[in-house]
């Protein structure tokens, strides 16, 4: 960054800015902001965000302002004590606010992206991601024959084409594959390697620092408009209400927290037993848990699933159990099973896609903190590319398309979906081409397989391939949540990986006078940005000075919390659309997002989060910190986000019917999280897995049967004329 804005930046008012950052990360006998290296930090960040260098250089101009009014001296010149009281008085100011937050990220990240030197952060909170023993020798993934296509290199025609490569598009790949075609999987992100996503603490799609995340999409060229009670605002994929579920080989897989939760049998029966709620959009699946239960059990055994020998409460029958048992935990289990029992709580050990053994050709998790949010160095994690993603390659049948986004579905003059519009990026260069195939699958997540179906507008569909019923988009949901966090008056944090070992699942039904419910889960390992945050919002440690540092010391390894998403009842009015006016860095018009959520949705994440309390205090926490319950603006999405291209047994009331199949068009389906009429209280990736295997199964003419015949197209199509 040398001859870069930021460095000069940096450069110029560095006096200033180390007088700045030391006052709010001061020197005691851990080292301050700079000397840790904040001004270093600074300059990386302010390279990849310069947009950043008008909101610091008003923040310099602001502190320096405060200074002269209170001591009438410049910042740099005053005395410890005089700073505190200058910093002290900008509080509150959101800019300021905002700084003080990024120099923390930065003191407490890892010292290889940009935190401190030496890991003095760490040092000082007996912190570190490693296992008991240290570290073995990272283990990058190489699928046996990874495949990735360049687009001079693309066939004009493939069998099937699969849009995403997460959970469900692993999943179509691999069944198509197998069953016999030849399939090309487009993926809008990249490939990083193991290594770029094991270990970076503020590049992190869990860091809540508006930073961009090295799991993508990057910031630049990405935007979506999101609609808020102020207005509409263009937002870049670091911003937390841009909705972002990871743009890389293998999707939100890649950096999950792993949970491998089942759908009980009232989550796919929801109206049915609560009624339909005022202005929601609730319903029933158009099938049940039985229809879905062996396809549970199958993603459970070829993806690998490590649980219990229960399922905890409001689950259906298991035909077969969880193929590895669980890991073993540490005190914080132990304390939370005492006081489930005091409760009279029910409890499991949450079900995890992390091998607890050696399975399926890799070895057993190590137990470091360092999971949610990273890729895993060992490769224990199991995800769409180590399991579904390394089948579909090894038959020599798939190959992958990265950093490319399919644009829309092309129709022939018949209105039969024939091909896939595809745009890149190569060498500063925007590529187009037109792909035919047979049959398509999307599974982009929510919001992105919805978006190509609405930006595919013809005369026979002028909504979009899917909408004319006005339905593609529609009932967006995710999981609210909220928890709970308690303070102990011993440590209770061991660091213990790779985090949810205990939960109840009493209430994700039955609860009285609320719809439905979710499950109570202890939190995986925080990473000490994620700490600071966590006791700031809660109002433990202030936000900055030698209170928060002590406050940090004294606090990190005596907190424990509790999460608890919880199934939302969604509303037709929470809704992807498409904003004509602006594009992404290909032309494609981008996803508009809109909605709130339901009232009903507030007052069970409420009723939850009261839950959780209670089983922190009775299992001893001295402290309950209440977290802010405001209600937030804007629909749900992220991680877990759902429900978009709606499945039902009417046409007039879903995008697809039972199997995936856009309603009109047979050789088009989805098979992804938009599937889902309700999202359930827990984790959805397992039933993403489940599902996109049954719709597979089906489409594929019985998955096992390699030697299956592709019947194709008898009719020629003119690419270059297509809709």
């Amino acid at each position: 960054m040398s001859n870069s804005p930021a460095h000069a930046f940096v450069t110029a008012h560095a006096d200033a800015l180390r007088a700045l950052c030391d006052a709010i990360v001061p020197s005691d006998d851990y080292p301050s902001a700079t000397e840790s290296g904040s001004l270093r930090l600074l300059g990386m960040i302010l390279t990849e965000k310069p947009e950043w260098l008008p909101r610091i250089d008003s923040v310099l101009v602001s502190s320096a302002q405060a200074s002269e009014t209170l001591f009438g001296q410049p910042l740099v010149e005053l005395a410890p004590a005089d700073r505190s009281t200058v910093i002290d008085s900008l509080a509150g100011d959101a800019a300021y606010d905002w700084f003080v937050w990024l120099v923390h990220g930065g003191y407490y990240a890892d010292p290889g992206n940009g935190g401190n030197d030496g890991a003095a952060s760490w040092v000082m909170l007996d912190w570190s991601g490693a296992p008991r023993g240290g570290w073995p020798p990272l283990q990058e993934h190489r699928p046996s024959s990874r495949v990735e296509v360049d687009p001079g290199a693309l066939s004009d025609r493939y069998d099937a084409i699969v849009i995403g490569s997460g959970a469900g598009g692993g999943v179509a790949a691999c069944g198509l594959a197998e069953s016999g075609r030849s399939v090309l999987v487009i993926e809008a992100g990249s490939w990083p390697s193991t290594e770029t996503l094991a270990i970076d603490h503020l590049h992190n799609p869990r860091s809540f620092w508006n930073i961009e995340a090295r799991s993508g999409p990057s910031d630049d060229g990405n935007p979506r408009v999101v609609e808020t009670t102020a207005g509409s605002i263009v937002l870049d994929p670091s911003d937390l209400r841009w909705s972002n579920n990871a743009s890389t080989v293998g999707g939100g897989t890649r950096v999950y927290g792993a949970q491998a939760w089942r759908f009980g049998p009232d989550d796919f029966a929801m109206a049915t037993r609560y009624g339909v709620p005022d202005c929601s959009a609730l319903a029933d699946w158009p099938f049940g848990f039985d229809e879905l239960e062996p396809y549970y059990a199958r993603a459970e055994a070829e993806v690998g699933v490590r649980g219990d020998s229960t399922d905890g409460a409001h689950a259906g029958p298991r035909s077969q159990p969880h193929p590895m048992p669980p890991l073993p935990a540490g005190r914080a289990r132990e304390l939370l099973q005492s006081g489930a029992e005091r409760l009279g709580f029910s409890t499991l050990s949450a079900p995890l896609l992390i091998n607890s053994t050696p399975f399926l050709g890799r070895g057993a998790c190590v137990q470091c903190a360092m999971c949610v949010g990273f890729a895993c160095r060992l490769d224990a994690k199991n995800n769409s590319v180590n399991t579904m993603l390394e089948r579909a390659f090894a038959t020599g049948r798939c190959s992958i398309l990265t950093d490319a986004r399919a644009e829309r579905p092309l129709t022939d003059r018949s209105g039969r979906v024939v091909a896939v519009a595809v745009a890149g990026l190569r060498d500063g260069v925007v590529w187009r081409r037109k792909i035919a195939a047979s049959e398509f699958v999307v599974a982009a997540d929510a919001v992105e397989s919805a978006r190509p179906l609405l930006n595919s507008a013809n005369d026979r569909e002028p909504g979009g391939i899917g909408n004319n019923t006005d339905h593609v988009g529609r009932y967006l949901q995710a999981h609210v949540q909220l928890g709970a966090l308690g303070l102990f008056d011993d440590a209770v944090e061991e660091l213990i990986g790779p985090g949810p070992s205990i939960a109840t699942s009493d209430f994700r039904q039955g609860n009285e006078g609320i719809v439905g419910g979710g499950i109570i889960v202890n939190e995986f390992p925080l990473a000490p940005t994620n700490t600071y945050r966590k006791l700031v919002e809660a109002g433990l440690i202030p936000q900055q000075g030698l209170a928060a540092k002590r406050g940090m010391r004294k606090l990190n390894r005596r907190m424990l919390t509790l999460y608890a998403p919880i199934q939302e009842v969604t509303t037709a009015g929470s809704r992807v659309r498409i904003d004509p006016a602006v594009t992404d860095r290909l032309g494609i018009p981008v996803a508009r997002l809109s909605g709130n959520l339901h009232p009903e949705d507030i007052r069970t994440r409420d009723f939850l989060a009261d839950r959780a309390e209670d089983w922190l205090r009775a299992s001893g926490a001295t402290t309950i910190a209440a977290l802010p319950r405001s209600v937030p603006s804007g629909p749900s999405g992220g991680h877990h986000q759902a429900g978009t291209c709606r499945m039902g047994s009417d046409p007039s009331a879903s995008v697809t019917d039972p199997w995936g199949r856009v309603w009109g068009h047979d050789n088009l389906r989805i098979a992804d999280g938009s599937l889902h009429v309700t999202n359930g209280g827990v984790n959805p990736v397992l039933t993403i897995f489940a599902n996109a295997m049954r719709i597979i199964q089906d489409m594929a003419g019985g998955w096992n049967s390699r030697q299956h015949a592709i019947a194709r197209d008898t009719e020629t199509a003119d690419i270059g004329r297509l809709a």
